[in-house]
């Protein structure tokens, strides 16, 4: 307790710092939704539908992978430094690494089959097993580095401040430098893409350190040494309305929101011809989280409810992009405009999510008598790269369906398949994403609001 009273208050050190993180888990996670599909379809001559696939197969190894990381994160005992800090140290060198090797374009020219391992052996070294080390430990740790419900909403935010300043850097930088003129046409360039890879890696490394040397965790979280025993966890995560609500959400949005991305990878440079306007896409989306989103979402929260503000932007998202679908815009810049809105609309959603996960290990808690943080993080992280498997899965079969390939890229039939399926994948995807909240998560602004007070209430009383 005299530790705990003597560590600093919680304030901005620790909200820039945690904003790091996300900084760093996001030059290799929005690298890999953005541009590995392509990467792997246009330069190392892999079908769309055989990526698709290896990234939805690879979720069946996460299943594993993240469940494990998830109670080995809450069995270790803290540290100096506290229970989840150590392992951003420990695992920011081997993520980075793993992410750098997956973008190898020396071996364009390698048989087809050397590709596919080589393809298969990387993304999985680094999806399921260094990105997990590194991921659930820091997602965890929002819940002890302050007990306060509106620390953590703020904790949420600046942690979305962090992905969007990666997406700008990733979606504004990348298409500038990675991109060549070759006939007339726009193509990725292997060669660039290695070393824009190489270039992330060492940044994702600098902004993990960053993070692990600004934040402080306060809460005490001691290890769970309870006996191992899978059933009772499996049926303590499934019988979880919360989670299991906020998981079908988690998926339902990484499958709009990376759908909407890695497509601007293609009807972008496609479509209207012009890598540049995906950049600017990539720029004024990220440019209205951080001042539309990021400033109104906490407000909005703390007097409507996180649920509520998710649920209506996911609906207005759903209804602008129906609106593109049926305008067809022939200019890449008003297409933007359309791809703006829905992303804002999306956004509240993505920057108090990170505040609802908190919310859940809460509701948890308060039923369970048991903080299980990294087994509830642990099952979130994986819906999210599920979510993320159905998307470039879903894209690269459609891709493959409208028939895509290095011969059919600039065909007027394909790329009007591309505009077609950017428009409807995110209108069903934000639809279903606003009925979720609505229908299957339960945790409401009063329902929230009991549980911190009755929470509250038990930590005094001990």
């Amino acid at each position: 307790m005299e530790k705990q009273k003597s560590l600093r208050p919680f304030g901005m050190r620790d909200k820039v710092g945690y904003m790091f993180g996300d900084f760093a888990n996001d030059f290799t996670f929005t690298l890999s939704s953005m541009f590995m599909l392509k990467f792997y379809t246009d330069v190392m001559g892999i079908a769309g539908g055989v990526v698709g696939v290896l990234m939805m197969a690879a979720r069946f190894v996460d299943a594993v992978t993240d469940i494990t990381m998830g109670q080995i994160v809450d069995r270790s005992k803290p540290t100096k430094d506290g229970k989840f800090k150590p392992w951003l140290k420990r695992m920011c060198g081997p993520v980075a690494i793993a992410s750098f090797l997956i973008y190898q374009a020396e071996f364009a020219g390698m048989p087809y089959a050397f590709k596919l391992v080589w393809m298969t052996v990387t993304y999985l070294l680094w999806g399921s097993i260094f990105y997990t080390s590194v991921n659930i430990p820091y997602g965890s740790m929002a819940s002890a580095v302050s007990g306060d419900p509106k620390d953590r909403a703020e904790l949420s935010t600046w942690r979305t401040i962090g992905s969007m300043l990666a997406n700008m850097v990733i979606g504004v930088g990348t298409p500038i430098f990675a991109y060549v003129t070759v006939d007339g046409n726009p193509v990725l360039s292997g060669s660039r893409m290695t070393i824009i890879a190489g270039v992330f890696s060492i940044c994702a490394i600098i902004c993990y350190l960053l993070c692990f040397n600004l934040v402080t965790e306060r809460v005490p979280v001691e290890a769970n040494d309870q006996k191992f025993d899978i059933k009772k966890i499996l049926k303590s995560l499934v019988t979880n309305r919360s989670l299991i609500g906020i998981i079908v959400a988690a998926i339902l949005l990484l499958l709009a929101m990376l759908s909407m991305q890695g497509l601007a990878g293609y009807v972008f440079p496609n479509y209207y011809g012009s890598p540049a306007a995906q950049s600017i896409s990539q720029a004024v989306g990220s440019f209205a989280i951080l001042f539309i989103c990021a400033p109104l979402a906490s407000k909005l929260a703390s007097k409507f409810g996180k649920k509520e503000i998710s649920a209506v932007g996911s609906f207005f998202g759903a209804v602008v992009f129906l609106i593109c679908y049926i305008v067809k815009p022939q200019n890449p810049y008003v297409y933007i405009v359309f791809y703006t809105l829905s992303f804002t609309g999306l956004g509240f959603f993505n920057t108090v999510i990170w505040a609802m996960i908190t919310d859940v290990i809460d509701d948890a808690e308060i039923k369970n008598g048991i903080r299980e943080d990294g087994t509830i993080y642990s099952a979130y992280s994986f819906a999210r790269k599920l979510g993320q498997a159905v998307s470039s899965g879903m894209v690269g079969g459609l891709l493959s369906i409208i028939g895509y390939s290095q011969a059919t890229a600039f065909d007027p039939e394909v790329t009007q398949g591309i505009f077609n399926i950017s428009c409807i994948v995110p209108i069903i995807g934000l639809t279903a994403l606003g009925l979720a909240l609505i229908f299957i998560y339960p945790l409401n602004k009063k329902r929230v609001d009991e549980n911190s007070a009755e929470l509250a209430r038990r930590r005094n009383a001990k």
